[in-house]
């Protein structure tokens, strides 16, 4: 098996370094974040860094990276209203998601600019896309400072969620699959998702059961 230790990795290329870290720990989710500025400008970038925290209440995270430089206008739209979109990435949204990470001024519109075609709701500021299968409403509920790297860890209270018919089970569950919603690996690359078996809750001294899926 190759090897790398600290050492090989502090002395890789940052780019080289960048591609294997973010591919070593798996799968992420691939979610658009869509946001309302104060003056009314619609934001939307794609994030790969989206974590489910808890059911009640129901939490999620995600990881800013440190400000400046152009980026954040995710973060500083949800301090400025409190709200947010989360919308699942299929396989039509990939590439103006993806050109969604780029640094666009705080001013443009990436809804515009990309043709992602933007979806409101009464009494919920942030636009959805339209196109998402599966679209989260959520707001702002806390963050954590991360030291070690200088990123924020933002905390997200969901309030509606919104599914396209034929994906959810009589259990709430949700097949992904079936919704069409893409994993990443590393930064680039967008990957389609086979659900191979789903288990029952795992307990001592009783065997697993098979369950719908």
């Amino acid at each position: 098996m190759t090897h790398y230790t600290t050492t090989d990795l502090n002395q890789m290329n940052r780019f080289y370094r960048g591609n294997l870290i973010n591919s070593v720990t798996g799968f992420k989710s691939a979610n658009l974040l869509a946001t309302q500025s104060e003056n009314g400008i619609d934001n939307v970038a794609i994030f790969s860094s989206v974590t489910h925290l808890g059911s009640d209440p129901a939490l999620f995270s995600f990881i800013q990276r440190p400000l400046g430089h152009g980026v954040g206008h995710t973060y500083e739209n949800l301090k400025q209203t409190g709200e947010l979109t989360l919308n699942h990435v299929i396989a039509p949204l990939v590439d103006p998601a993806h050109q969604s990470s780029a640094k666009y001024d705080a001013s443009t519109s990436e809804f515009e600019k990309l043709g992602i075609e933007k979806l409101s709701r009464t009494g919920i500021k942030a636009p959805f896309v339209k196109e998402a299968v599966i679209q989260v409403a959520a707001q702002y509920e806390s963050e954590y400072y991360i030291k070690e790297n200088k990123c924020i860890m933002v905390l997200c209270r969901i309030t509606d969620i919104y599914l396209k018919e034929g994906i959810q089970l009589e259990d709430g569950w949700l097949n992904l699959e079936k919704a069409g919603s893409l994993a990443i690996n590393g930064l680039d690359g967008y990957a389609a998702c086979n659900i191979e078996k789903r288990l029952s809750y795992a307990k001592v001294d009783e065997e697993l059961k098979a369950l719908e899926f």
